[in-house]
């Protein structure tokens, strides 16, 4: 950087959702006196994350937590001061719950997504037939796949571990996670560790035997590794308040949606849909950072860069609707003693899988109560989800009755409906995101960033945002667009 004094310049973040915020902060953290603006479309920041609480519950209406297995989430709340405010989940009931049969069966202790780190649980289980687990324990002396390109994740999981074993646990645990369809979903794009593992030790198993401390599991742990994930003590909601208050307070502006991005002499300008308090149509800015979904991205640079705008819009979306429920605790039957269920489609049910929110974190249900979280739609349900309120509720109080043994009615429900909010890696996902950022980088002064590329969950969203900000100051240095004194602009 120079020296001298630079004045500080304007940089416009395209949506407020968690990358957005993301991207905003690291600006400013990186170049203090910068001038950012970030613009949202709807009436609040936070995209996708939301908490709200009712009578003694407190309800996130997506996300409830994220993975500390990468930093990105855990970094930026230390810097943000918000640390102390993350609380681990439940040690004492940290496993998870398959249904089987129409009853809730525990995942094998010490089973990760698609491998086993303990054999004797898997011999033990209820949920595989003797044949399913003797094919499953054979996975070790299944060959290394000598086709090159992408492969699904039905494809991998079948063809190391079999086909019950994928359908009565990969599947419905994968499913949990991306709501998507393993036939088209890219091991690649989405569980690259398992590819790799299968190319440096020619088995799953073997080659979990051989990096994981089975410590790290708990004495009852199964399903995702749940001592791996935080919280913060009052929501995800909570988090996005602590973003913003680290911003000027004229840096969000709500209701503000851009309908048009194009060049300008100085930069870029933004058109807006209708006029924003103020009496503002538009602003002006030196450079542009999007933190929206691919479709609505392809929609603003499709007379920019009519290639980039195609391959974005390559890239599908599901929607899903969540539904909360709250009870007493004396009403459910079930023991609860565990973080929640999924579902194997072949089970022929109506719900993708429910989450114990009271009984994985401190504060989420009055004493005497109990909250669960209902998942429904995902690319193989999609009709659900868009079924009327009054059609889900009885929906979901069926399945609930007949999978915990519930009494009587809900104290209430809440239903939250995000269409298109979950971008599917099907396969040649890795090709396409390469080529989409190497055509947003020939773009001068312009960033892409989104759960749309290289990860859906929280940290990835962060992740996505912090590089696409380190982007734009690393290329405006030239341009005078950061200041000296600034923190040194990582090179990531």
């Amino acid at each position: 950087m120079s020296s001298q004094p630079i004045k500080p310049r304007r940089v416009a973040v395209i949506g407020g959702g968690i990358t957005g915020l993301a991207a905003a902060h690291r600006l400013r953290e990186l170049v203090p006196g910068l001038d950012v603006v970030l613009l949202e479309a709807s009436d609040r920041v936070g995209g996708l994350l939301q908490t709200v609480r009712r009578d003694g519950y407190l309800i996130e209406r997506t996300a409830d937590n994220f993975i500390t297995s990468v930093p990105w989430a855990v970094d930026l709340c230390r810097r943000i001061g918000f640390f102390d405010q993350l609380i681990p989940t439940n040690e004492h009931h940290r496993h998870a719950f398959v249904v089987h049969r129409g009853r809730l069966a525990k995942v094998p202790r010490g089973f990760s997504l698609m491998s086993p780190s303990r054999l004797w649980p898997v011999v033990t289980t209820r949920i595989l037939s003797p044949l399913g687990k003797a094919r499953l324990l054979a996975e070790r002396f299944v060959p290394r796949r000598r086709e090159q390109g992408d492969e699904s994740v039905a494809s991998f999981a079948r063809r190391r571990l079999g086909r019950e074993a994928f359908e009565r646990l990969v599947q419905p645990l994968v499913a949990g996670i991306y709501t998507a369809d393993p036939e088209k979903l890219s091991i690649q794009a989405t569980l690259p560790r398992f590819v790799e593992t299968e190319e440096r030790f020619g088995s799953l198993i073997r080659g979990r035997h051989q990096t994981t401390d089975d410590s790290t599991l708990g004495p009852a742990q199964s399903g995702p590794r749940y001592n791996l994930f935080m919280a913060p003590r009052e929501g995800m909601g909570s988090l996005v308040d602590a973003i913003c208050a680290t911003l000027p307070h004229d840096c969000i502006r709500l209701h503000t949606r851009v309908e048009r991005i194009e060049r300008a002499s100085a930069g870029w300008k933004l058109t807006f849909g209708s006029a924003v308090p103020g009496g503002a149509y538009g602003v002006e800015c030196d450079a542009v950072v999007m933190a929206l979904s691919a479709a609505r991205s392809s929609q603003l640079l499709a007379g920019l860069d009519g290639e980039l705008a195609a391959d974005l819009a390559r890239i599908p979306s599901a929607g899903t609707t969540i539904i909360s429920a709250a009870y007493r605790r004396s009403q459910i039957g079930h023991a609860m003693d565990g973080f929640g269920f999924v579902v194997p489609a072949v089970e022929n049910r109506r719900i993708l899988a429910g989450s114990f929110s009271s009984v994985k974190f401190p504060g989420r249900a009055p004493a005497d109560g109990a909250l669960v979280r209902v998942f429904v739609g995902g690319a193989c349900q999609a009709e659900i989800a868009e079924l009327p309120d009054d059609s889900l509720s009885t929906l979901v109080r069926d399945e609930l009755r007949q999978l915990l043994d519930i009494a009587g009615e809900p104290l209430f429900l809440d239903i939250a409906r995000w269409p298109s909010s979950m971008p599917q890696y099907h396969l040649g996902h890795g090709e396409l995101v390469d080529r989409i950022e190497q055509r947003a980088a020939a773009i001068d002064g312009f960033a892409l960033c989104g759960n749309a590329f290289r990860g859906v969950g929280i940290p990835n969203c962060i992740h996505s945002g912090e590089l696409a900000a380190e982007r734009i100051l690393r290329a405006g240095e030239s341009n005078n667009l950061a200041r000296s004194g600034g923190k040194p602009i990582p090179n990531t």
